[in-house]
């Protein structure tokens, strides 16, 4: 996983500039203009990227899930390795929801309650994913350095009380990060400084 290239430069927070204040407070999607194709790629960009890290955490998830549904891991994966893939997926994630919320949900809960630190719908998830995704770690750790044995029934109960809030945390953060909301709090300039 690669890490976000830029960062937002410091910026007073601005006030929206009035059209995209009004469509915000009116919440009425009839009485904003379609997004024209440029306007839309450039505010769809961050939803974008952050589908690609996601999918690759969908993508590990459904590896160690798989494995721990069926009681068997893959053919070609011999066990360290598969308990090195479950720890890389934990590190990445949390080092994706760290990077999030030191540097992208701040500057977004300027206008989006969602990705507010004290009461943000997005941030409460990740405290209950990281919950889960703790526990899940300190197993694997201890899996790896012989403190317990590795048993997949044991994997399944470490991953499923977190995981449908994984997953649909994904894709509310996507859609939350997707043009036609953004455009509703953002001018194209402002929200083309903030992109990940």
């Amino acid at each position: 996983m690669s890490r976000p290239q830029t960062t937002a430069p410091e910026m007073q927070p601005a006030s929206p500039p009035p059209e995209v204040a009004n469509a915000a407070q009116a919440g009425d999607e009839k009485e904003r203009p379609p997004l024209s194709d440029h306007d839309f790629k450039v505010y769809n960009a961050m939803a974008e990227r952050m589908d690609q890290f996601h999918e690759h955490f969908r993508s590990m998830w459904t590896v160690l899930w798989g494995a721990a549904e069926s009681g068997k891991r893959p053919d070609d994966m011999k066990l360290a390795d598969f308990i090195r893939l479950g720890l890389q997926f934990t590190e990445y994630l949390e080092m994706h929801h760290n990077i999030e919320e030191a540097m992208l949900f701040p500057r977004l809960a300027e206008r989006m309650p969602q990705f507010s630190r004290d009461n943000g719908e997005l941030v409460a998830q990740h405290k209950v994913i990281h919950e889960g995704l703790e526990g899940l770690q300190r197993y694997l750790e201890d899996c790896r350095a012989g403190r317990a044995d590795f048993e997949l029934r044991i994997l399944k109960q470490k991953m499923e009380s977190w995981g449908a809030m994984l997953w649909m945390h994904m894709d509310e953060e996507v859609k939350t990060l997707g043009a036609n909301n953004v455009s509703k709090y953002w001018s194209k300039a402002e929200f083309s400084r903030i992109i990940i």
